[in-house]
Order: structure tokens, then C-alpha cells, then sequence
């Protein structure tokens, strides 16, 4: 079997005194949608974050391919092709979706590619071709998720991490943004999906991950963690 796209060995990070993450482990795998789940403060967006060299890491490694990625600054991340969708969305609101989306693309030189990705982004979120020059912060909050996604996706990132897509949807958004991350995982996409939405994330997650207060406390398929008792009862309301 080829080797990770992505693992994490060790990993620890501190905001001065206080631990985020404290030993993780963590691998995906090319073409894997990968659930990355945990209460708030569990240290979900920490991990994204430390992927993405935007905080350092106080122990263990980051390998992209098997490099290390201890010293590559921030930037250079989305050139490497990891790709990251942070919570809160970030879109300019005061520009169009189409701007939005043109600007996710920013890195890139090759015009012809850049129009067949948006007219992609277009197809899998078809409000977004309607509003294309309303301005972005009049969209609802959930076509504000669909942009924002579709912006990460404009960088052709090999891994795309998304951070909390269906914080603050109504049920009916976050079973549509579900079905694109499925539709584009079915396509070959790799994903790292943090979510608390256990329910939603695993239906559609090859594996999954579970975070409390920074360490990884249970791994596995996704279906063994949708049939597992303490996961159910913690984040399903279920027992």
C-alpha cells in the first residue's frame, strides 16, 4: 500500500502554557475522506491549523509525502497542495462570488484551468452560478458555506481540509454541503473534515478520528465509529 499523503507523528501544540494537542497521531491516505471529530476545545481547528503552519508545532512532525513540513512557511502550504477551508468562512464580503471564487485561484497561472474550475464550482453548488455577481455578504449563511468551499477548491488543492462546513446550518443546508463533500470525494478528492457533527461526517467519512481536550482517544472506520457505544452516547445522543 502506498504511504500516507498526510501523518502526523506526535504531534503536540501549546498556546503558551495551556496544551491543544498533545501527542497525535493521524494519517490520510490519497482519495480517503478522513473525519477528524471532537467536542469544542477538543483541539479539531489546532490540528488543521498546525497542518497548515499557521501555528508551529512545539513537538512531533507534520510530513507531506513523507517531508517534513517543520520549517515550510504558511504560504507555501496551499503550493504543496494542501488546501484549507477554515471556520468562520473569511470571505470578502464586499466582493462578488464570482471575485471570491477568482481570488481562491490566486496562485495559479493558467487561465484556461482556472475557467473550467469555476464553471465546476458553478455545477456542484448552482446557487452560486445564480448569485455570481450578488455581493457575498448578502448570501444566506448557508450559500456563504458553499462559497466558501468552492473558493478552497479553486486552489486544486490534493488534500482539502474543511473546518466546521455545517456550523450554524439548518439541517436541510447541512445535508447539501454533506452530499458535495461526498459527490467530490467520489471524484477523488481528499479530505480532512473536521466536524461535532459525528453523525453526518461519518455517514459519508472512509475513517474517522475523536479528539478530548487534545488527544485522540478513539480511530477507526467510519462505520465501526457510527456502532460504537461511547461514541454514540458522547456525540450521537444515543446509547
Amino acid at each position: 500500500m502506498e504511504g500516507p499523503l498526510l501523518k502526523l507523528e506526535d504531534l503536540g501544540v501549546r498556546y503558551g502554557s495551556v496544551s491543544a494537542l498533545e501527542g497525535l497521531d493521524l494519517e490520510v491516505h490519497s482519495g480517503e475522506l478522513v473525519s477528524l471529530l471532537g467536542s469544542n476545545g477538543a483541539g479539531k481547528s489546532t490540528t488543521l491549523r498546525a497542518i497548515s503552519r499557521l501555528v508551529g508545532a512545539t513537538s512531533g512532525r507534520i510530513l507531506w509525502r513523507g517531508a517534513n513540513l517543520d520549517h515550510t512557511p504558511a504560504h507555501r502550504t496551499l503550493r504543496l497542495g494542501i488546501g484549507h477551508c477554515p471556520e468562520g468562512r473569511r470571505l470578502l464580503g464586499r466582493q462578488t462570488v464570482a471575485r471570491n471564487l477568482e481570488l481562491g485561484a490566486y496562485l495559479r497561472r493558467d487561465q484556461e484551468g482556472i475557467r473550467q474550475d469555476l464553471e465546476r464550482c458553478y455545477q456542484l453548488f448552482p446557487r452560486l452560478a445564480e448569485r455570481r455577481q450578488q455581493l457575498a455578504g448578502a448570501l444566506s449563511g448557508g450559500e456563504q458555506q458553499m462559497l466558501a468551499i468552492a473558493r478552497s477548491l479553486m486552489g486544486r488543492p490534493t488534500l482539502l481540509m474543511l473546518d466546521e462546513p455545517s456550523l450554524g446550518l439548518a439541517p436541510r443546508l447541512v445535508a447539501e454541503v454533506m452530499a458535495v463533500l461526498a459527490d467530490l470525494h467520489q471524484q477523488g478528492q481528499t479530505i480532512l473534515l473536521v466536524e461535532q457533527n459525528a453523525q453526518a461526517a461519518l455517514e459519508i467519512a472512509d475513517r474517522g478520528y475523536v479528539l478530548e481536550a487534545g488527544r485522540r482517544t478513539l480511530e477507526g472506520r467510519a462505520s465501526e465509529l457510527l456502532g460504537n457505544p461511547a461514541l454514540r452516547a458522547a456525540y450521537l445522543g444515543t446509547a
